[in-house]
């Protein structure tokens, strides 16, 4: 959890490194569910994303690259921002609350997501900030209201991903970010995409 000496260890201290980590999402779409796992640029997997098909759209569990539960996602059924909430393990315990994810606003053309840690109760002010425009799969979190970027996702053309199938981009987290807290807001605009395209 966050603590004051290192406010981006926000999931865990072990997913923030001092160097910018470069991560690769590879979905691949051609399956009866979408599988999407998250690996380093040599492809070594680091997360695995676990979808239960009677709930699809409505929790989903990171895991590292052992099998264990590092997040779940959850949204919130019934709300009118695309809220989504997200615990520690597989817990869906409001106590597990590591942070929330909503939409600035109801109507947007390119995504903006708010992000507030569990600990901002009131939600004046996001934490962080998503921007971006998922058609081009380019998108930017940013730390709060500011214009310090955190991470920075795009798209990754190759040869395999036209032929096999695959939906490829490529996350760059800035130092000193955990890398597993953008990887799962990254997954979050994702499906928040896939439900806008489906409406």
């Amino acid at each position: 959890m966050q603590n004051s000496a290192n406010p981006s260890g926000i999931i865990n201290a072990q997913y923030c490194v001092p160097y910018n980590v470069e991560l690769a999402i590879v979905r691949k779409v051609m399956t009866l569910a979408d599988k999407l796992t998250v690996t380093d640029v040599n492809g070594k997997i680091v997360f695995n994303l676990k979808a239960s098909l009677m709930t699809f759209h409505d929790h989903r569990v990171l895991l590292d690259s052992a099998g264990n539960p590092v997040l779940t996602l959850r949204r919130k059924v019934m709300s009118a921002h695309d809220r989504w909430q997200v615990f520690q393990g597989e817990s869906m315990e409001l106590k597990d609350l590591v942070f929330s994810v909503k939409r600035s606003s109801m109507f947007q053309l390119k995504t903006k997501l708010d992000v507030f840690l569990a600990n901002n109760t009131n939600e004046e002010v996001c934490d962080f900030k998503v921007k971006g425009s998922w058609f081009e799969r380019s998108c930017v979190v940013y730390a709060g209201e500011s214009l310090s970027i955190v991470a920075q996702m795009h798209k990754k053309n190759t040869v395999q991903s036209i032929a096999f199938g695959k939906d490829n981009f490529m996350v760059t987290v800035f130092p000193n970010i955990d890398y597993a807290f953008i990887v799962a807001l990254i997954l979050i605009l994702d499906e928040i995409n896939q439900v806008k395209n489906q409406a």
